[in-house]
């Protein structure tokens, strides 16, 4: 039987096929017969079992076969849009769509950067300011796979600068309010700032919090939508 690659995963070795006799197959790269290149839009013959796709060929006429040769023979690693994580396009590019192992991946990365340049003096700040256009990217490109305008990347930066101007007008007006208190360095105003500034950061520790999970957590959105074809190939 005759079809086409839909999606295939580098990281797990899998994929889908679509037979020309409508239904799906899955399949493993160790069904793929050597010489055969994997590319999304590939016409490939294949022998199915149950919804299972075995003995794999690659059609080397395919046009998306014939496209990954020209990419190959440029020094240019090819990947479809369900493919194998692409640092390149996960961590630079606002555009498509980013499943959620991907995300994760790429938000161990930046956090594990930002976490260990954090630790040098005056560079440390630089780079992070650096890393804060690829932290967007991902987020973005998460939302777009639920569905979601990457506009809504803004909610953590808009509650934390809100959060830290609240926290900062609330130390200033205890210090102004009381300022005897604190020229006499009385324990009690100075505890009572002290909560008042956790208090504010906890809250702003929260709102992120949920807000990576929902997005972490949340499946992609079944079918393409405006922003792309689904990543997984569902």
């Amino acid at each position: 039987m005759r079809g086409e690659i839909l999606s295939y995963d580098d990281v797990s070795g899998t994929g889908l096929i679509s037979g020309d006799d409508s239904l799906r197959y899955g399949f493993g790269r160790s069904a793929i017969q050597p010489g055969g290149v994997i590319a999304v839009g590939a016409r490939v013959d294949f022998v199915p079992e149950g919804l299972e796709a075995t003995q794999i060929m690659v059609l080397g006429g395919s046009p998306a076969a014939a496209a990954f040769g020209q990419a190959a023979n440029s020094s240019y690693v090819a990947r479809d849009t369900g493919g194998g994580y692409d640092f390149a396009s996960a961590m630079f590019s606002f555009n498509g769509r980013l499943r959620r192992q991907h995300f994760w991946i790429s938000w161990l990365i930046l956090f594990g950067a930002g976490f260990v340049t954090g630790l040098i003096p005056i560079i440390g700040g630089l780079i992070g300011l650096v890393l804060i256009w690829p932290n967007v990217a991902i987020t973005v490109k998460r939302l777009h796979d639920m569905g979601k305008t990457g506009w809504f990347a803004v909610i953590p930066w808009v509650a934390n600068i809100v959060g830290i101007v609240m926290i900062i007008s609330a130390v200033g007006m205890s210090i102004i309010t009381n300022p005897q208190a604190f020229e006499n360095e009385d324990p009690s105003a100075v505890l009572a700032m002290f909560g008042s500034m956790m208090g504010g950061i906890a809250v702003l520790f929260l709102v992120n919090l949920a807000f990576l999970l929902w997005i972490g957590i949340t499946d992609s959105e079944r079918g393409d939508n405006r922003f792309g074809p689904n990543p997984k190939g569902e």
